[in-house]
């Protein structure tokens, strides 16, 4: 699903009804305005760029709205998102301003019975966002991804045989990946942090964008990609999290709790019967393991050198084929290559052409892998 269409949602007929209106242009271009005074994340600025490419009559109203806002950091944004476009804003007299005021207040309040439905949710200026409690239970099924768009505009990407629990409140973000591999980027909220507990551990940001896997309870991997994750144990309070995140430096751990922070470009491993976040790995790693790591995000799966055992594991992730190795050499026969998640037909001939692997089905549908010899 594409930027926009997590936007407007998923009538395409309805979208397509509201863009050929232009009263609906005022009305989105309101939102959009008041949005834009409390701040835009990434996400949202990449969908209010192609919204306004979608149509001229877009860009012309999200101008005209912000001509009657009294707050220079709305026309700093605009100039940053459109630096090409120069565009006089025209005074308006005081009636206006208050008149266009109320209007915003009205849509804030009561579009969610009137003219938005629940794909707008995410869009509503954050103090009517705080007020709001939201539980959801997403997923994915095997061999499948999903994208979501959570209540705050936060965006979550699940990986294969993914779940994962939401629940917010006025003073946190709860999410707990109950199994599987989740992407997720962060809208900021500094008075809201945003915890993914996953089995024993719990991983915190403010605004960023970051990476969970899930092996075990116990075992589980992290990248963070922008921005700093706060790892602790899953029973730490909110209150000290968010202390601790909000007086740390990029380079400087906290010291009043047993807690790892991740940095832009990290990764951590936690192991198996872990006893202590303090002496938890943290890897810096270079872009091009992060893209390999994070391959799955494109649909691809990434080989470097990698056991045919260690590989099949994490191919069998991504259907519901088994494999078996019954030449017990070939479980350290080294695999490297570009594969497609979830197309084993693909492997199976790779490995066959380019490593002299034979497979075959038992009776029970489990790959059998041989020797040619």
């Amino acid at each position: 699903m594409s930027n926009v269409s997590q936007l407007f949602g998923e009538d395409k007929k309805q979208q397509t009804n509201s863009n050929n209106d232009e009263d609906s242009i005022q009305d989105l271009a309101c939102l959009w305005i008041s949005r834009m005074d409390r701040g835009l994340s990434t996400a949202e600025k990449q969908q209010l760029v192609e919204w306004c490419k979608q149509k001229s009559q877009h860009y012309n109203a999200l101008l005209e709205m912000a001509s009657y806002w009294d707050d220079l950091s709305v026309l700093n944004e605009l100039s940053d998102l459109f630096p090409l476009i120069h565009t006089k804003i025209d005074k308006r007299n005081k009636y206006t301003a208050i008149a266009l005021a109320a209007s915003v207040t009205i849509i804030s309040l009561l579009g969610i019975n009137t003219f938005l439905d629940k794909s707008f949710l995410p869009y509503l200026p954050s103090q009517h966002e705080q007020r709001l409690t939201y539980t959801d239970t997403l997923k994915a099924d095997v061999g499948k991804q999903a994208i979501f768009t959570l209540q705050d505009g936060s965006q979550v990407q699940l990986n294969t045989n993914s779940l994962l629990e939401v629940d917010y409140s006025p003073t946190k973000r709860q999410l707990t990946l109950v199994r599987g591999e989740a992407r997720f980027d962060v809208a900021k909220d500094t008075n809201r942090p945003f915890t993914v507990t996953a089995g024993e551990k719990s991983f915190t940001a403010l605004g960023t964008i970051f990476n969970v896997q899930k092996n075990t309870d116990q075992a589980m991997e992290l990248v963070v990609t922008e921005g700093k994750v706060l790892i602790t144990k899953a029973m730490t309070s909110v209150s000290d999290i968010k202390d601790s995140l909000l007086s740390v430096s990029t380079s400087i751990k906290p010291d009043n709790l047993e807690a790892t922070l991740v940095i832009s470009g990290e990764k951590a491993v936690i192991a198996e019967n872990s006893a202590s976040l303090v002496n938890t790995p943290i890897e810096k790693i270079s872009l091009d393991q992060i893209n390999r790591d994070l391959a799955w995000q494109q649909g691809m799966l990434i080989f470097e050198g990698e056991p045919l055992s260690t590989a099949l594991a994490e191919i069998s992730r991504y259907t519901s084929s088994s494999f078996e190795i019954v030449d017990s050499q070939l479980a350290e026969l080294t695999v490297a290559g570009y594969f497609k998640a979830g197309d084993i037909e693909g492997l199976l001939s790779s490995l066959q052409s380019s490593f002299g692997i034979d497979y075959h089905k038992n009776s029970h549908g489990t790959i059998l892998l041989t020797s040619k010899e």
